[in-house]
């Protein structure tokens, strides 16, 4: 069934298949590597306590919980009650795994252009860093409801791609790519700073967006 796992080795921690062990360690919610107020202007410490603090841990909980009740239906050899399991696995896993990675990707010290091979391959994929910026904006404004967008890497065409993802569907579970960059556009990551005007979050998230954590992602899925 679902086996989550973060597929560039610069991500954190490998969340272990579901089902496939025995005894497992739960799932724990990451500390950030900066403050909640760090990413002031361009995203306040409420929405930052909120969305870590109350929203991840919340996917972390119920992550825990639905993977006990998974692994109470596999003992049982029950496949209804682990066929009913998969939404909230894959959307609480989802969820996990989404915003283990956002926080990563944002720094306050980033902003700017990314650099070396990374910046070299948006080029050659995009045409310009400008296009890329403009393409992976519009992508994520266009979704629909709640949801995520995506810089990705297909590693079989050996080539970055902009997606979106609904919900918190993880990116490489439901297309295949490598994730790299996220960005979160369910209201609860802006709607105290910026109320219903998602374009207004999304210019000033590039501000914040750490390319140095995205190049390592890229780097380490070329291997």
């Amino acid at each position: 069934f679902f086996c989550f796992i973060f597929s560039c080795r610069s991500s954190a921690k490998l969340v272990a298949p579901l089902g496939c062990l025995v005894s497992r360690q739960k799932h724990t919610l990451p500390d950030l590597p900066y403050d909640y107020a760090a990413l002031e202007p361009h995203i306040n410490a409420e929405i930052m306590q909120l969305h870590h603090s109350k929203h991840h841990a919340t996917y972390v909980n119920n992550l825990n919980v639905a993977e006990e009740k998974y692994k109470e239906a596999l003992a049982k050899g029950d496949v209804t009650a682990q066929v009913s399991l998969q939404p909230a696995l894959k959307f609480n896993g989802g969820g996990h795994i989404n915003h283990t990675i956002f926080w990563t990707n944002l720094s306050p010290n980033g902003g700017g252009e990314p650099k070396g091979e990374l910046m070299e391959a948006i080029k050659r994929d995009f045409g310009s860093f400008a296009n890329f910026k403009e393409k992976l904006t519009a992508v994520s404004v266009g979704v629909q409801g709640s949801g995520w967008g995506w810089l990705g890497y297909n590693k079989e065409q050996g080539r970055l791609q902009v997606a979106a993802c609904a919900n918190q569907d993880p990116l490489q579970g439901t297309t295949g790519l490598i994730p790299l960059l996220g960005i979160d556009v369910w209201e609860h990551a802006y709607y105290l700073q910026y109320k219903n005007v998602r374009p207004d979050y999304l210019k000033a998230i590039w501000n914040v967006i750490n390319w140095e954590n995205v190049y390592s992602r890229y780097a380490a899925c070329k291997k």
